[in-house]
């Protein structure tokens, strides 16, 4: 069914292609006349990131997928303002800049720890020693500190357990490892990120 309807908008020449659009079109600038209405620079940059992201897995730039992708980027971005999750915390687009400084940074420091971990895995002896180290990261933002503790977790060898009370409660494949996360690069690199270091 879906074929016979793809392969029949396929057919049509482009005044009435145009014209089966013409609804959608109109109803996507109203959506973004909305957006702009409100000063949702928030929503506008969600509306283009989604957009973005959508066009880069989707390879395809027929003009009805082509609309089709630009019509769900803005009811997400719709959606998230109704629901109110369209806010600096859930599109910090103030750390984009700062973030393609941070996360080449964090890629190498993941490879590091993945190729460290691989030869703890492969000694014959395991050289390990498990470790939970308790400390205070030096964030100030909700932003900030799941930035923190996400990458922490994310470098292989250690992991997040606990991030409460402004306290993060990390465990360490070793105790080199562990300790490592204090009073360490990454807690400088991500209070940069964040914009306060």
């Amino acid at each position: 069914m879906l074929d016979e309807l793809w392969s029949w908008i396929q057919a049509l020449e482009p005044p009435f292609l145009f014209l089966l659009m013409l609804p959608f079109v109109v109803g996507v600038a109203g959506l973004l006349a909305e957006l702009a209405r409100t000063r949702s620079l928030y929503g506008v940059s969600l509306t283009v990131c989604l957009f973005g992201f959508w066009l880069l897995l989707s390879g395809h730039f027929e003009a009805f997928l082509v609309a089709a992708g630009i019509g769900s980027a803005v009811a997400v971005a719709l959606f998230a303002r109704r629901m109110k999750v369209l806010d600096g915390e859930g599109h910090p687009i103030n750390l984009s800049l700062r973030a393609l400084l941070y996360w080449p940074w964090l890629a190498k420091e993941i490879v590091k720890s993945a190729w460290a971990v691989s030869r703890i895995i492969l000694d014959p002896k395991l050289p390990i020693s498990p470790t939970l180290v308790r400390f205070k990261p030096s964030q100030r933002s909700i932003v900030g500190l799941v930035a923190h503790a996400n990458s922490i977790t994310l470098t292989p060898g250690t992991i997040t357990v606990a991030a409460e009370g402004g306290e993060f409660l990390v465990h360490g494949l070793t105790k080199a490892a562990a300790d490592g996360c204090l009073d360490s690069e990454m807690d400088r690199r991500v209070s940069r990120f964040e914009g306060h270091g």
